[in-house]
């Protein structure tokens, strides 16, 4: 770590679980919403899409006075089932169609990265790809999986760190990117915008 100031770190994202995983990481972002309509954006791929949500997520909390000298961090997943990406699920019927489509399958959870550098005026961006193995659960786990009200609030109706973690027989790739950010890519688009992720800790307690 060097004696420079600790540079100011901004998570777009409303997301509990990737304030969690940059939190478990050394960091401490501050968490300022970009409210951006999801719905506004189409793309060719899944990944595509899960980079142009992100990117554009950034980019408005980004130019926010408020936030003028931080790193911002922006992140979106999507959940590519036979090329179709798919987001949060609008309700409950619709959560319990996508685990009976998913279950005994194959899919792959598209994370989008961008970050901001506001003082630098410049962006990188990136996408992770994890693969994903789900289980085969009964309509009985699935409902009650639905009825907890879990799998409206993430990507894909599913979570690695939740109550769907019994569902899922295993990854090929980033466990973190499945639940919303990959520390990985993030130290690597960090790097390519001159700042080391170590520099980003904060100060252990004595």
């Amino acid at each position: 770590m060097t004696d420079q100031p600790r540079r100011r770190l901004v998570l777009a994202s409303q997301s509990p679980a990737r304030l969690g995983l940059l939190r478990q990481a050394g960091l401490d972002p501050e968490v300022v919403v970009s409210g951006f309509d999801e719905d506004a954006v189409t793309a060719p791929t899944p990944a595509e899409l899960a980079l142009a949500l992100a990117e554009a997520k950034a980019s408005l909390v980004a130019a926010r006075p408020e936030v003028s000298g931080a790193l911002v961090i922006g992140c979106d997943s999507v959940l590519e089932l036979d090329g179709v990406a798919y987001g949060k699920p609008v309700d409950a019927e619709e959560a319990t169609a996508r685990w009976k489509s998913m279950r005994g399958r194959v899919g792959i959870l598209q994370t989008g990265h961008c970050v901001w550098d506001t003082a630098a005026g410049r962006h990188t961006s990136g996408v992770a790809s994890t693969v994903v193995r789900f289980g085969e659960p009964t309509d009985t786990e699935i409902a009650a999986y639905v009825a907890s009200g879990e799998p409206l609030h993430v990507a894909g109706a599913f979570t690695l760190d939740g109550r769907s973690a019994p569902f899922v027989d295993g990854i090929d790739g980033d466990h973190g990117n499945v639940i919303g950010l990959s520390l990985p890519l993030l130290r690597r688009l960090l790097a390519k915008l001159g700042v080391s992720i170590t520099d980003l800790w904060t100060p252990r307690e004595k």
